[in-house]
């Protein structure tokens, strides 16, 4: 018989694996906290603060925005590529990586807008010249202007970053920027090399570790960086490894998924999680697969950055409020940097969820650390409070 894994251990143990089990304070090893998640993902929208260093404060409360730029552009610990989106990943894992370059770089040089001495000639300049911005070339869109239509220059610099040729060497202001790859990637990582299969094996285990459970589907999409059919094979393969779980949803219903051969230990081991109430960023990786967050919770969350303000359910830019291993509720954030204010639009709690003054003042309390992290002095409420 598959194990079976009831709903507040599936809980538990997922917040546990995305680092939000265990109250936010202590040392900060920030390396550690991206190699933990596999991958933060990177966001320009600055609302309070942009998605990566939400993610990351909301694992350890000592982080500061220009941290992660350090790791990037001096330390060369980490790496830019793409999952599903834009993220950092360990520089450790370039060398398993090497597939997602060749996949996406083959993609990406389907659609080529530029000739091959045009494009010989942008990585001559990067040669030459060091670490190049998109703002360092000009060339210019021809015919019609379309919604999200990009200048040659541009669409060749991102087929090269996909490519692995040309990495990101530092961002300014988060303005990409780029350089030949072997002058960002220490050479130890670049002279690993790894089959195929190997690198395929390593992402799917990976990603289940950090999953704690879930489908092939879950698997697959984690990182993004295998298909259907590769996920499939590897499970086949791995068989020996899987243990197959029953997942018990936030509905009673009993879903098949796959867990790794420790999976009882790691049930065993996972405590529950702090009480502090935490305001979690819309990208955060706990809540990014909206289907396991509804089966988990029943969390029924969307970011409406794209819908029409008078379509919007909710509101713009409205962040999950998470306490123990319960979505209690949501709030929609806006920041003032220059005024130093914090200001909340409008919350939400969830329904069945009381709002009593201790819920209140833990929501206070972490509202003050937000606007810390942007060094904001003021919280100012722009909406009426929830009757206690």
């Amino acid at each position: 018989m598959a194990l079976r894994i009831k709903n507040r251990d599936a809980r538990r143990l997922w917040l546990d694996r995305q680092g939000l089990a265990r109250t936010p304070t202590g040392p900060l090893d920030l390396l550690q906290i991206i190699t933990d998640l596999g991958f933060v993902q990177l966001d320009t929208i600055r609302n309070v603060t942009r998605a990566h260093h939400h993610i990351l404060w909301s694992r350890n409360q000592n982080y500061r925005e220009p941290m992660l730029n350090k790791l990037l552009a001096n330390d060369r610990s980490v790496f830019e590529h793409f999952t599903h989106d834009a993220s950092v990943l360990p520089m450790e894992f370039y060398p398993v990586w090497q597939r997602q370059f060749r996949r996406l770089g083959e993609r990406a040089g389907k659609h080529k807008v530029m000739d091959d001495d045009g494009i010989s000639a942008i990585k001559a300049r990067i040669a030459a010249e060091g670490p190049l911005s998109t703002h360092a070339f000009d060339t210019k869109i021809e015919g019609k202007k379309e919604m999200w239509a990009r200048p040659p220059h541009k669409r060749v610099l991102d087929q090269l970053w996909y490519a692995g040729e040309l990495a990101t060497s530092h961002r300014e202001k988060f303005i990409k920027y780029y350089d030949l790859s072997e002058r960002v990637v220490p050479s130890p990582y670049r002279d690993i090399a790894h089959s195929d299969a190997h690198q395929m094996d390593w992402l799917c285990r990976a990603a289940l570790e950090r999953l704690g459970f879930g489908t092939l589907g879950e698997i697959q999409r984690f990182w993004a960086a295998l298909d259907a059919r590769e996920v499939r094979s590897w499970a086949d393969k791995a068989a020996d490894h899987l243990v197959p779980v029953e997942l018990e949803t936030v509905n009673g219903d009993w879903i098949s998924m796959f867990a790794s051969s420790d999976i009882e230990r790691l049930l065993a081991e996972t405590n529950a999680p702090t009480s502090r109430l935490r305001i979690l960023s819309p990208f955060d990786p706990a809540v990014r697969d909206r289907t396991r967050l509804e089966r988990l919770f029943g969390f029924d969350y969307r970011i409406e950055i794209f819908v029409p303000a008078a379509q919007r359910r909710w509101g713009y830019y409205v962040y999950p409020l998470l306490e123990r291993d319960r979505f209690v509720g949501r709030i929609e954030l806006k920041a003032d940097r220059k005024a130093g204010i914090v200001k909340v639009i409008q919350i939400w709690p969830e329904q069945g969820v009381r709002w009593t003054s201790d819920r209140a003042e833990k929501l206070d309390a972490e509202l003050a650390r937000l606007a810390r992290l942007v060094s904001a002095e003021i919280v100012e409420w722009q909406c009426q409070k929830p009757s206690r």
